[in-house]
């Protein structure tokens, strides 16, 4: 197949991939969105084996069916919750296909070069070197990540004396490799201890991160595993490869600016200053609480809300592990027949991944128009009868207000306190991420409803039916 219509193909691909990346952008077209970009894909794989003449159909079939097979089996079976590991672990891949291909691309020229052949220019070894240490990094970087999200690795920042001080120093050590890598192309072993080196950093700068912050740490993952897909289509010469590569490593940086605006911090804070560390000068909930909750249950919640003409729904990620969204859209089915205005609030990092919890609301089919971002919200709080805090904490944590004094000092939240009436449904009275006491929770307008997500909600559905 000639080169020019291998250029076509992936210039096809290109538009297709920039084409299904808008559509990703509201609910409504996303699916189709996500169809253009598989299609895509598909017509770069499938000029890819035309260039390099590999075109044996069934080898070809073969793999296109194994991918699909895996593919179907990890959307049937992985749970919402799940789906920020999940993602997770396929930024990871992403790296370590990166450092592997660029590897075995270096031992292959190297040994053509070794056989009289020409060597690889300067472009090729650089983008060899950078493959190696962002693929690297995002790796393991991924996998602590995963680990922190599943429970295997603890979700409190990690910190320890002198620790940015180790993290320069290896860092350092990572691009002195790749300096190695790039001069001396023929010793192969300095690719390897790069990846090494790396590996460790991905480690170390992921490990000092808290649990609050993984929506930020994926997002900033998911844009290093694109870069290391660019750096890797420069080793191959694959123009795809790059523009595929550069459009999710732009895009995950965007997202990770969004993100970072939304707690009103910078990712130079995010990455180095451990948020989610308990500052011993704040307030225990003990003394915070003592005396002030008061605990309804769902009759009385029922009968406030069938004398409310506005509610809104808080979701947090309390939600998603109590599986609560059907009752949540059922409850708002039945408030909106009676008249009654729904709508929801939707914090940027509420969940565990961007855009979680839209992803979960939309599998109810509850109309998009109803999720409201928090800038949106926030002013009509006031005007709001009942608001219903379901799983969220930190994200309408008063104490986010303070200047300084608590890890989350200064993060926008959620102003629910504003609110005619609050009513939390919530286990019990534990902190979130931040590990600090919520004096909502206390507030003269707030209801405390515990109990399991869930449960406490098929109640609620019940309750309001018979009232």
């Amino acid at each position: 197949m000639s080169a020019s219509v291998i250029n076509t193909a992936y210039l096809l691909a290109a538009v297709l991939f920039i084409w299904g990346l808008k559509g990703l952008t509201h609910p409504k077209t996303a699916v189709r969105g996500n169809l253009l970009g598989a299609i895509g894909m598909l017509i770069a794989i499938l000029a890819t084996l035309a260039a390099q003449q590999i075109l044996n159909p069934l080898l070809i079939i073969v793999g296109l069916a194994a991918g699909a097979l895996i593919g179907a089996i990890l959307a049937l079976t992985i749970q919402m919750t799940a789906m920020p590991q999940l993602v997770g672990l396929f930024n990871g891949f992403g790296g370590i296909a990166s450092v592997l291909v660029a590897g075995a691309v270096l031992l292959q020229v190297m040994g053509i070069a070794m056989g009289g052949g020409p060597r690889p220019g300067m472009q090729e070894l650089v983008a060899t070197a950078a493959s190696g240490l962002i693929g690297a990094v995002t790796f393991f970087g991924s996998l602590i990540a995963f680990g922190k999200l599943q429970g295997i690795v603890t979700e409190k920042p990690v910190r320890y004396t002198g620790e940015q001080i180790v993290k320069i120093i290896v860092a350092g050590a990572a691009i002195t490799a790749g300096v190695f890598v790039v001069l001396n192309p023929g010793e192969t072993q300095y690719y390897w201890i790069l990846a090494g080196i790396a590996s460790l950093l991905g480690i170390l700068l992921v490990m000092p991160i808290g649990g609050a912050d993984m929506p930020i740490v994926i997002a900033l993952l998911n844009s290093y595993s694109g870069l290391a897909a660019a750096a890797t289509g420069f080793v191959l010469n694959n123009t795809a490869l790059i523009i595929s590569g550069s459009l999710v490593g732009a895009s995950g940086i965007i997202l990770t600016n969004i993100m970072c605006k939304a707690m009103n911090r910078s990712l130079a804070n995010v990455l180095f200053g451990g948020f989610g560390a308990v500052d011993s000068t704040t307030i225990s909930g003990d003394e915070m609480y003592a005396g002030k909750v008061k605990s309804t249950s769902a009759e009385e919640v029922a009968m406030i809300l069938k004398t409310a003409q506005r509610v809104s729904f808080v979701p947090g990620y309390g939600m998603a592990v109590a599986r609560a969204q059907t009752p949540v859209r059922l409850l708002t089915e039945a408030m909106e027949a009676d008249g009654i205005s729904v709508d929801f609030g939707i914090h940027p990092v509420a969940g565990r991944m961007p855009g979680h919890m839209n992803v979960l609301l939309a599998e109810e089919n509850i109309s998009y128009d109803k999720l409201r971002e928090m800038d949106q919200i926030n002013p009509d709080f006031p005007n709001t009868d009942v608001v219903i805090v379901l799983g969220a904490n930190d994200v309408v944590n008063p104490l986010a207000r303070e200047s300084s004094g608590n890890p989350i000092s200064g993060m926008p939240i959620l102003n629910v306190d504003g609110a005619r009436t609050v009513v939390v449904i919530k286990r019990s009275l534990s902190p979130g991420f931040a590990g600090i006491p919520n004096p909502l929770f206390a507030a003269e307008n707030t209801l405390m409803l515990f109990g399991d997500g869930k449960k406490v909600m098929e109640d609620l559905v019940g309750a309001y039916k018979e009232a």
